[in-house]
């Protein structure tokens, strides 16, 4: 269940691209060869997407900054009928600016947003539950995730797209669905996300296409 493409021939455009960092590489969830899973082929297993067509360009330590310095242009210049965007956790977690983080991560949903893509991102799960830190510090990363979280939902309401609010799914805390001891999930946490999207975006897909009204000659 490796996201990344087979090698060899002419290499198909992607159906489903992932921009971010260890959540969207799938850290945490290790294959046999030593890559990582996660949520992004599970996802694309469960909607009969075949694994040549996944582009995952998720890194481990990707800040916002850094999906739009080695990731967006290449998501961008190979649109897929999925997008995912999950980034900002190294955000709240290091060199931490809101308002850079909020720039840049509208600047990820605007530019990968375009029609004929269904994008969708993430909320942050309250990620002091998985640190050993002084209550403090812990305080300031709850404040950082809250606000942050706030905008995520503004952005995702404001280009339309699709919006996994884990702050609100009860289950996403739930701690035999993380490594111990560790912010990232394991195999059963990514598949849990992976069955999250899947049903999001089957549910999104079986819609029926909104009429438009056809003006009648008077």
């Amino acid at each position: 269940m490796d996201s990344r493409p087979i090698i060899g021939g002419p290499t198909p455009s992607p159906m489903l691209t992932v921009v971010g960092d260890s959540f969207a590489e799938g850290r945490g969830d290790p294959a046999p060869d030593g890559a990582w899973i996660g949520w992004a082929p599970r996802m694309a297993a469960a909607l009969g997407i075949p694994r040549s067509r996944v582009l995952n360009l998720g890194r481990n330590g990707a800040t916002t900054q850094d999906v739009i310095d080695t990731q967006l242009d290449v998501a961008a210049s190979a649109p897929a009928a999925l997008v995912g965007i999950a980034a900002g956790s190294n955000d709240l977690l290091a060199d931490y600016s809101q308002d850079r983080f909020e720039k840049n991560f509208t600047h990820l949903v605007a530019t990968l947003a375009v029609p004929g893509t269904t994008a969708f991102t993430f909320t942050f799960p309250d990620l002091t539950t998985r640190l050993s830190a002084p209550p403090a510090i812990l305080d300031v990363l709850r404040s950082r995730i809250e606000r942050a979280n706030d905008h995520v939902r503004s952005t995702a309401a404001n280009h339309g797209i699709l919006l996994v609010d884990f702050d609100h799914v009860d289950r996403a805390h739930d701690s035999q669905l993380w490594n111990p001891g560790d912010y990232h999930p394991n195999a059963a946490g990514y598949e849990f996300v992976a069955s999250l999207l899947a049903d999001l975006v089957r549910e999104v897909l079986s819609r029926p296409a909104p009429r438009i009204p056809v003006p009648v000659p008077s």
